[in-house]
């Protein structure tokens, strides 16, 4: 067998006597017509780019509205994660949990092997060596990613650091992910994401989108992440990561989780309201944090990716206007409706939509269609570096110390808007029995109570048990562990009616949050947690009537004794692991009821 072409453009192949190996490994099996080694460099990009928009992959917008920003459409079979053909490839059964779908490593690597036999025949197998966290830093880890998508090739440019960077940064070392991806003909019957934790490596096939595909974002940042963070005593977690300087000029920093359509993204770009002129907001990420324990017993964290790869419908100045200018330039949308002078459009975006769009599939739409002009989960990949608030720290190599830790879902009774937990383990509880209520919309019934036990459910690469255990062990490492808040934007009065305005009211929130952090704030004690006193939120300027407060406020006993027996069908499926501590906290609330 021939070996393939090297690419006449790429970089000087690196060094690396096991990287290489695997490379050419890989080559034989999926026999590309040329290999390329991607550097990271502007000119590569340029070049890539340009190639992207000859072959249609990418269609340039324009210039003068969107300078340097393009629109992709997928193939409208493979538009978000397949959670249903996501697996975890443990030795053990076991060991993936019954939170993951299982296979062995045996049979994965046998069917997919299969199918990626000869799938990049043809094309080019792009070499993507990319680095999880700053350069220098003891939490970053190496991934290389093969693929034969362009369009995955130009987003890891901009999520990851990606290139020459890496390689510096892994030597000789032979620790690093490998992932290989193809999109193969995008048949949904071919389409596999398998995770092979105890070898370090990612196989996808069969589909081009974002968590699919981007291999260092869900799948190594994240499923491997928690896997590696268990063994090497550290945590990977699906959580933003802000920066809140008070008008004395302390900073303190932040991790909070948040299931989907939670405002996630919103809080880690956030704007204080006119009344708190002399605070400041910083992000560091908006979505996955690895923390570790510093040598000063404190938590620290650092955000892994280079980049944004945010939700568009519902984006907009209101929701979140330092988003909105993150993704003004260099920027890459997914599967948005296009305006006739070449700007971007979705669902939730400021102002009326324009008269006539081409929608997401590049059909044309007119106002009024009771079709979406962008598909639900349309997406933009942005730099980090765009975002007007970014954390000088972002790039920091030891991280920043984290003083508070927030779970969020949404709830529309019972959960107040934001209570503290009484001790660690109360908190993990807190957060592994977190959820969000169903709409009619998504399922046919409103209220169901769907836990996503620290917004980590489809994310987390190992048994969810073991995973609570690795966190209540933490704490044994801890000399000064940051207490854990849950809040709850989504409260509504029994007409329907939010109780809590959110956005950048949630300010009001988290400073009494920093202040409890910090010993300089009082509280009520309740069954269920601490909360904030009458005064204690700083409401001036806020139009909210009293008793809107009040409601949003109040612990219920009677909805706290369904909650908690409602959160039976969890501990039942994870009987077999479930920490004892967790047990024991769920006991005790309900002998406190």
């Amino acid at each position: 067998m021939s070996e393939p072409k090297r690419a006449s453009h790429s970089s000087v192949p690196a060094t690396n006597a096991k990287l290489s190996a695997w490379v050419d490994e890989v080559a034989r099996l999926t026999k590309p017509d040329r290999v390329y080694w991607c550097d990271g460099s502007a000119e590569e990009k340029t070049r890539l780019t340009e190639e992207a928009v000859a072959r249609g992959v990418l269609l340039p917008l324009n210039p003068e509205k969107r300078p340097g920003c393009y629109l992709h459409r997928s193939n409208p079979t493979d538009v978000a994660r397949t959670e249903h053909l996501t697996f975890i490839c443990s030795r053990e059964r076991e060991a993936a949990g019954p939170n993951n779908n299982w296979m062995s490593p045996v049979e994965a690597y046998a069917k997919l092997g299969r199918l990626f036999d000869g799938a990049m025949k043809g094309r080019t197998m792009y070499v993507v060596p990319y680095l999880m966290g700053p350069a220098g830093s003891q939490f970053s880890k190496v991934g290389i990613e093969l693929t034969d998508s362009i369009y995955v090739v130009l987003n890891m440019r901009i999520v990851t650091r990606m290139g020459r960077v890496a390689l510096d940064a892994l030597g000789n070392a032979s620790d690093f992910n490998r992932g290989l991806h193809s999109t193969l003909d995008l048949d949904p019957e071919k389409r596999f994401i398998c995770h092979f934790p105890e070898d370090n490596t990612i196989w996808s096939i069969g589909s081009g989108y974002g968590g699919n595909a981007l291999l260092g974002k869900k799948c190594f940042a994240l499923r491997i992440g928690s896997w590696l963070g268990r063994h090497e005593g550290w945590l990977a977690e699906h959580m933003l990561i802000l920066g809140a300087e008070d008008p004395q000029g302390r900073t303190s920093y932040v991790v909070a989780a948040f299931p989907s359509a939670c405002g996630k993204t919103n809080f880690a770009m956030m704007v204080p309201p006119e009344r708190f002129k002399g605070w400041k907001i910083t992000t560091i990420g908006d979505d996955i944090a690895w923390l570790r324990i510093g040598a000063d017993g404190r938590l620290w964290a650092v955000n892994p990716e280079a980049g944004y790869f945010g939700v568009a419908p519902g984006t907009n100045f209101k929701t979140n206007p330092n988003a909105m200018k993150s993704i003004a330039r260099d920027t890459i949308f997914t599967n948005v409706a296009l305006t006739p002078d070449g700007d971007v459009w979705w669902e939730g975006k400021d102002g009326e939509p324009p008269a006539e769009l081409i929608d997401w599939k590049g059909r044309p739409w007119k106002r009024g269609s009771t079709e979406l002009a962008a598909h639900p989960n349309s997406r933009f990949t942005a730099p980090m570096t765009n975002n007007p608030i970014l954390s000088p720290r972002a790039d920091d190599a030891d991280g920043v110390p984290i003083s508070a830790i927030i779970f969020g879902g949404r709830r529309a009774s019972t959960v107040p808007v934001v209570l503290q937990s009484f001790t660690w383990s109360h908190g993990v509880y807190l957060g592994a029995t977190m959820g969000s209520e169903t709409t009619a919309a998504a399922t046919g019934k409103v209220g169901v109570v769907r836990r996503d036990p620290m917004a980590m459910l489809p994310f987390c690469g190992y048994d969810m048990g073991d995973y609570f255990a690795h966190w209540l062990r933490i704490q044994d490492r801890l000399t000064n562990p940051p207490p854990i808040f849950l809040v709850n934007w989504f409260r509504k009065s029994p007409d329907g009616k939010f109780l809590w305005p959110g956005f950048g009211e949630n300010m009001r929130v988290l400073e009494w949050i920093l202040a409890r952090a910090h010993g300089e704030a009082g509280a009520r004690e309740t069954v269920v947690g601490a909360v904030p006193r009458a005064g204690d939120l700083d409401l001036t300027g806020l139009d909210l009537p009293a008793d809107y407060l009040a409601a949003a406020m109040t612990v219920d006993r009677d909805e706290w004794r369904a909650e908690v027996e409602s959160q039976g069908e969890l501990f039942g499926k994870l009987d077999a692991t479930m920490p004892a501590a967790l047990r024991l906290e769920r006991q005790l609330l309900q002998a406190k009821l």
